[in-house]
């Protein structure tokens, strides 16, 4: 059986990683997952073109949900991509957890690589960008406590300069309502899941990276609130419920507080 992608597209991983277990895993989760995320959820997804079908490039979006990187994951998969995404290091020592996201290349962001000195995520990140990957980033870094989009750290505009390459907002609603923090899983089969994706932003080499990150919060703020104008499903008339926010209070938090 061959493999999803070609060979080029993936060709920077980790100092000691072996590529063909990490094929061998990604197409394995790929069929297990695909169908699923495909048909359990009503999906609403708007501007996917956006996604530039080959070439490095970075999709950053907002993160509402534990289940967030499979629905950006799924809608890269729309477009022939596939998306390794810079994760909390802690995220790589978790039992199971841990050993799925080294087996597909994901990146442990804030830990330096053993045996590769002065290596960061960064570096590897733009290694990867300019060998034509697809990086995801949650610029927050953490599942945001209110639903709106975050304070965002500035590494997400320092991987797009670095890089030299687009930077593609997005902006997601509705995976919430299955897992949150602070509220148990609900996985109902046929929730909506909005997911918009906006026009690239460029990130020049000598622009202060506090001001690019809040352009570019401001541009995933733009498409979450179009997320939410476009989610399909309501509370009942007279009910109001946690997870139903108006697109009108989705405002920028800068990081240059």
């Amino acid at each position: 059986m061959g493999l999803p992608y070609p060979r080029p597209a993936w060709i920077i991983l980790p100092p000691g990683t072996n590529s063909v277990a990490v094929d061998l895993l990604y197409a394995t989760l790929r069929t297990i997952l695909r169908p699923g995320m495909a048909r359990g959820f009503e999906w609403v997804v708007d501007g996917e073109e956006h996604i530039p079908p080959a070439g490095g490039v970075v999709l950053a979006a907002n993160h509402i949900s534990y289940f967030d990187a499979l629905c950006l994951a799924y809608v890269a998969d729309r477009r022939g991509r596939r998306i390794r995404f810079l994760a909390k290091a802690s995220f790589f020592d978790v039992p199971v957890l841990g050993a799925v996201l080294r087996g597909v290349g994901d990146i442990p962001a804030g830990r330096r690589r053993r045996g590769a000195p002065g290596a960061s995520a960064l570096d590897e990140a733009v290694a990867a960008l300019d060998a034509g990957q697809c990086i995801g980033i949650f610029p927050e870094g953490r599942i945001s406590g209110d639903l709106e989009p975050g304070e965002a750290h500035t590494g997400v505009a320092r991987l797009a300069a670095g890089a030299g390459v687009p930077l593609i907002p997005v902006g997601l609603w509705g995976s919430h309502r299955l897992w949150t923090r602070k509220r148990r899983p609900r996985l109902h089969r046929g929730t909506a899941e909005a997911v918009v994706v906006g026009p690239p932003v460029r990130v020049e080499p000598d622009e202060d990276a506090r001001a690019a990150t809040d352009r570019i919060m401001d541009a995933i703020c733009a498409q979450v609130a179009e997320a939410r104008r476009l989610y399909p499903q309501r509370p009942p008339p007279g009910r109001e419920e946690w997870w139903d926010l108006d697109a009108d209070t989705d405002r920028l938090r800068s990081c240059r507080r």
